[in-house]
Protein backbone atom coordinates (compact mmCIF):
# COMPACT_ATOMS: atom_id res chain seq x y z
CA UNK A 1 0.00 0.00 0.00
CA UNK A 2 1.30 3.12 -0.77
CA UNK A 3 1.37 6.36 1.61
CA UNK A 4 -1.46 8.58 1.12
CA UNK A 5 0.39 11.94 0.04
CA UNK A 6 -1.33 15.78 -0.06
CA UNK A 7 -2.58 16.95 -3.14
CA UNK A 8 -1.22 20.66 -1.37
CA UNK A 9 2.24 21.49 -2.22
CA UNK A 10 3.94 22.69 0.72
CA UNK A 11 6.92 24.76 0.62
CA UNK A 12 10.16 23.35 0.59
CA UNK A 13 11.41 22.01 3.19
CA UNK A 14 15.17 23.21 4.45
CA UNK A 15 16.30 19.79 5.94
CA UNK A 16 17.20 18.71 2.24
CA UNK A 17 20.26 19.84 0.82
CA UNK A 18 20.35 20.78 -3.33
CA UNK A 19 24.24 18.85 -3.41
CA UNK A 20 22.45 15.94 -1.76
CA UNK A 21 19.38 15.66 -3.78
CA UNK A 22 21.21 16.00 -6.80
CA UNK A 23 23.56 13.43 -6.07
CA UNK A 24 20.88 11.06 -5.26
CA UNK A 25 19.15 11.65 -8.09
CA UNK A 26 22.37 10.87 -10.33
CA UNK A 27 22.81 8.06 -8.18
CA UNK A 28 19.68 6.64 -9.14
CA UNK A 29 19.81 6.93 -12.28
CA UNK A 30 23.21 5.70 -12.74
CA UNK A 31 22.19 2.16 -11.07
CA UNK A 32 19.63 2.24 -13.44
CA UNK A 33 21.38 2.31 -16.44
CA UNK A 34 24.22 0.28 -15.17
CA UNK A 35 21.57 -2.69 -14.49
CA UNK A 36 22.51 -2.91 -10.69
CA UNK A 37 19.05 -3.57 -9.61
CA UNK A 38 19.71 -4.53 -6.16
CA UNK A 39 21.45 -1.26 -5.28
CA UNK A 40 18.68 0.62 -6.87
CA UNK A 41 15.50 -1.77 -5.52
CA UNK A 42 17.60 -0.33 -2.36
CA UNK A 43 16.36 3.75 -3.19
CA UNK A 44 12.95 2.90 -2.48
CA UNK A 45 10.99 2.92 0.44
CA UNK A 46 8.16 0.54 1.49
CA UNK A 47 5.33 2.73 0.63
CA UNK A 48 7.05 3.14 -2.74
CA UNK A 49 5.20 4.32 -5.91
CA UNK A 50 6.55 4.24 -9.57
CA UNK A 51 4.35 5.78 -12.15
CA UNK A 52 4.95 5.96 -16.04
CA UNK A 53 1.42 7.31 -17.36
CA UNK A 54 0.32 6.96 -20.84
CA UNK A 55 -2.49 8.32 -23.52
CA UNK A 56 -0.66 12.11 -22.80
CA UNK A 57 -1.73 11.91 -19.13
CA UNK A 58 0.50 14.16 -17.07
CA UNK A 59 -2.22 15.86 -14.79
CA UNK A 60 -4.15 12.30 -13.64
CA UNK A 61 -3.86 10.49 -10.60
CA UNK A 62 -2.65 6.60 -10.47
CA UNK A 63 -5.08 4.24 -10.84
CA UNK A 64 -7.68 6.51 -12.71
CA UNK A 65 -6.27 5.69 -16.03
CA UNK A 66 -4.18 3.70 -18.16
CA UNK A 67 -0.44 3.31 -17.35
CA UNK A 68 2.60 2.31 -18.81
CA UNK A 69 4.34 1.47 -15.27
CA UNK A 70 1.73 1.50 -11.68
CA UNK A 71 3.89 -0.04 -9.61
CA UNK A 72 3.44 0.04 -5.67
CA UNK A 73 6.93 -1.58 -3.87
CA UNK A 74 5.74 -5.30 -4.58
CA UNK A 75 5.62 -5.28 -8.03
CA UNK A 76 8.99 -2.99 -8.00
CA UNK A 77 10.55 -5.71 -6.16
CA UNK A 78 8.42 -8.65 -8.74
CA UNK A 79 9.53 -6.22 -11.62
CA UNK A 80 13.24 -6.72 -10.49
CA UNK A 81 13.02 -10.04 -9.83
CA UNK A 82 11.45 -11.11 -13.57
CA UNK A 83 14.23 -8.93 -14.79
CA UNK A 84 17.31 -10.49 -12.82
CA UNK A 85 16.29 -13.67 -14.02
CA UNK A 86 17.95 -12.99 -17.65
CA UNK A 87 14.37 -14.24 -19.31
CA UNK A 88 13.37 -11.22 -19.87
CA UNK A 89 13.44 -11.47 -23.48
CA UNK A 90 12.66 -7.71 -24.30
CA UNK A 91 16.51 -7.46 -22.62
CA UNK A 92 17.73 -10.03 -23.79
CA UNK A 93 20.54 -8.64 -24.41
CA UNK A 94 20.34 -5.90 -22.04
CA UNK A 95 20.09 -2.39 -23.45
CA UNK A 96 22.95 -0.34 -23.41
CA UNK A 97 21.68 2.84 -21.57
CA UNK A 98 22.81 6.80 -20.62
CA UNK A 99 20.33 9.25 -18.94
CA UNK A 100 21.25 13.09 -18.65
CA UNK A 101 19.11 14.80 -16.06
CA UNK A 102 18.64 18.33 -16.25
CA UNK A 103 16.63 21.55 -14.77
CA UNK A 104 16.80 19.88 -11.53
CA UNK A 105 14.28 21.90 -9.26
CA UNK A 106 13.08 21.99 -5.48
CA UNK A 107 9.03 21.72 -6.14
CA UNK A 108 8.03 22.15 -2.34
CA UNK A 109 7.27 19.32 0.25
CA UNK A 110 4.42 16.58 0.69
CA UNK A 111 2.83 15.66 4.18
CA UNK A 112 3.17 12.24 4.20
CA UNK A 113 0.01 10.41 6.09
CA UNK A 114 2.37 9.95 9.09
CA UNK A 115 3.09 13.50 9.47
CA UNK A 116 6.38 13.70 8.48
CA UNK A 117 7.37 15.92 4.67
CA UNK A 118 8.57 14.39 2.04
CA UNK A 119 10.69 16.50 -0.77
CA UNK A 120 9.21 16.82 -4.05
CA UNK A 121 11.57 17.14 -7.05
CA UNK A 122 10.93 17.62 -10.69
CA UNK A 123 13.53 16.87 -13.70
CA UNK A 124 13.91 16.55 -17.14
CA UNK A 125 15.90 13.53 -18.87
CA UNK A 126 16.86 12.21 -21.85
CA UNK A 127 17.97 8.45 -22.02
CA UNK A 128 19.79 6.82 -25.10
CA UNK A 129 18.97 3.54 -25.66
CA UNK A 130 21.26 1.21 -28.08
CA UNK A 131 20.22 -1.99 -28.38
CA UNK A 132 20.44 -4.36 -30.57
CA UNK A 133 17.01 -3.12 -33.30
CA UNK A 134 18.86 0.50 -33.19
CA UNK A 135 18.53 3.69 -30.88
CA UNK A 136 16.25 5.08 -29.22
CA UNK A 137 15.74 8.53 -27.62
CA UNK A 138 13.78 8.73 -24.52
CA UNK A 139 12.63 12.14 -23.42
CA UNK A 140 10.57 13.57 -20.59
CA UNK A 141 10.01 14.86 -17.21
CA UNK A 142 10.00 13.07 -13.43
CA UNK A 143 8.53 14.19 -10.33
CA UNK A 144 10.62 12.78 -7.72
CA UNK A 145 9.18 12.35 -3.91
CA UNK A 146 12.20 12.02 -1.89
CA UNK A 147 12.14 11.21 2.05
CA UNK A 148 15.41 11.89 4.72
CA UNK A 149 15.60 8.46 6.45
CA UNK A 150 17.78 6.97 8.98
CA UNK A 151 19.63 5.04 6.35
CA UNK A 152 20.22 8.69 3.93
CA UNK A 153 17.29 9.67 1.29
CA UNK A 154 14.69 7.22 -0.64
CA UNK A 155 12.91 7.39 -3.09
CA UNK A 156 9.41 7.64 -2.13
CA UNK A 157 7.48 8.24 -5.47
CA UNK A 158 8.92 8.83 -8.60
CA UNK A 159 6.33 9.46 -12.31
CA UNK A 160 7.72 9.70 -15.91
CA UNK A 161 6.25 11.57 -18.05
CA UNK A 162 7.44 11.16 -21.17
CA UNK A 163 7.21 13.52 -24.21
CA UNK A 164 5.86 10.70 -26.65
CA UNK A 165 3.30 8.67 -24.58
CA UNK A 166 0.40 9.76 -26.55
CA UNK A 167 1.68 7.73 -29.20
CA UNK A 168 2.54 4.11 -29.88
CA UNK A 169 5.83 3.37 -28.02
CA UNK A 170 8.51 1.33 -28.77
CA UNK A 171 9.21 -1.84 -26.03
CA UNK A 172 9.66 -0.25 -22.79
CA UNK A 173 11.39 -3.41 -20.78
CA UNK A 174 13.63 -1.55 -18.56
CA UNK A 175 13.86 1.06 -15.67
CA UNK A 176 12.54 4.48 -17.28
Amino acid sequence: MTATMSDELLPVPTEFDRFEVEQFLFREARLADENDFDSWEALWTDDALYWVPANGASAAQPGNQMAIICDNRSRIGTRLKQIRTGKRYAQAPPSNMRRLLSNIEFLGGRTTSVGGVDLEVGANFLLLESRVRGTHLWGGRTTYRLRRTDAGLRLVYKKVVLVDNDRPLPTLGFLI
